[in-house]
């Protein structure tokens, strides 16, 4: 009885580790340049020096893994509510097929580069996804179905941030300089950089309908994160049924279940059928960040800086040439 009573309390102490660094985070986030990475990042790299410091808190494994999967899962069908269907289906079905051919080049082309510089192939497909569709939420979602250590999706995730971060800042130098009208600027950001926040930080300095084009063209992105992670599952069962020497089962998503049935309950009901107020809905997606950065958390704690050294150079490499690739592809199919 004693022992399950130390366990339970390790257990909760472990949940509540990871929402003490994820607090650390937002107050960082607050700080110069944190504030242009923002919490998520933050809250990682805070995980990530605690590990190298003190090492990893073995005696609250149990409640730190609860939040890097569990807790994940849950952040990411409440990111649903985030997602308007019905304005991507009346508005932006164009947007949507030029969606489609950015996340296909994105993904392709981290795959090709990456293999040229023999790069870490588990990396390199999540920052492809994560480059190509939403950043931080496609690898978490992406990374239980191609089973990436934690270690991996922390480092995809810090990479992704860092990148996203940089590209957003020399958007916003470069915008007065390009032959571009504000409103193909602001289709230009949404189309190519890595996460909704940096789309955000790129557009909102050519005005607020630049900046709802630009979301808009970075959610028909996020849409597509649905069919391509049941793309995925259906592509590695085949594989796995047509080769022998792969035997492990292939665990179905039902998360994102959630995250559909989030998204049609946000686009249809809240507001026809169910009023909820403009304050709740922004607490409601404030906590999404919250849990979103927890989880980050306990996947950063299992970070070494060996690692980074001797894993990710290459995919960081690789992300910066897709990433400069994307930029100029997706500003000349702005400009036809």
């Amino acid at each position: 009885m004693k022992e399950i009573q130390e366990n339970w309390r390790n257990f909760i102490i472990g949940i509540g580790f990871t929402f003490l660094i994820a607090g650390f985070g937002y107050l960082i986030a607050l700080a110069p340049i944190f504030n242009r990475i923002g919490p998520l990042a933050s809250a990682i790299i805070l995980a990530i020096i605690y590990r190298q410091i003190f090492g990893y808190p073995e005696k609250f494994k149990t409640g730190i893994g609860f939040s890097s999967k569990y807790i994940l899962r849950l952040a990411i069908i409440l990111y649903g509510l985030k997602l308007n269907i019905h304005i991507i289906f009346q508005d932006g079905v164009g947007l949507l097929l030029k969606s489609v051919f950015i996340i296909t080049f994105s993904i392709l082309m981290m795959i090709i580069i990456g293999k040229l510089l023999k790069a870490d192939q588990q990396l390199t497909f999540l920052l492809g996804v994560g480059t190509g569709i939403c950043g931080a939420a496609a690898i978490a979602a992406t990374a239980p179905i191609i089973k990436a250590k934690e270690e991996e999706t922390a480092i995809s995730i810090a990479i992704i941030a860092l990148m996203g971060t940089i590209f957003s800042i020399i958007y916003t130098i470069l915008m007065p300089l390009l032959p571009l009208s504000s409103i193909s600027y602001g289709v230009w950001s949404g189309l190519s950089l890595h996460e909704l926040a940096h789309v955000a930080l790129a557009a909102e300095p050519a005005g607020e309908n630049e900046l709802a084009i630009a979301l808009l063209a970075k959610l028909t992105r996020v849409f597509l994160l649905i069919p391509f992670c049941f793309i995925l599952v259906v592509w590695l069962k085949s594989r796995r049924n047509n080769d022998k020497n792969i035997q492990a089962k292939m665990p179905f998503p039902y998360f994102l279940i959630g995250f559909i049935v989030m998204s049609i309950f946000g686009s249809y009901v809240l507001g026809s059928y169910i009023v909820i107020s403009d304050q709740t809905l922004a607490f409601i997606s404030n906590i999404t960040t919250f849990l979103l950065t927890s989880a980050m958390v306990g996947l950063g704690l299992n970070v070494s800086l060996q690692a980074i050294r001797t894993k990710a150079l290459k995919p960081l490499m690789t992300i910066i040439v897709v990433s400069l690739a994307l930029s100029l592809v997706s500003y000349f199919i702005v400009l036809i």
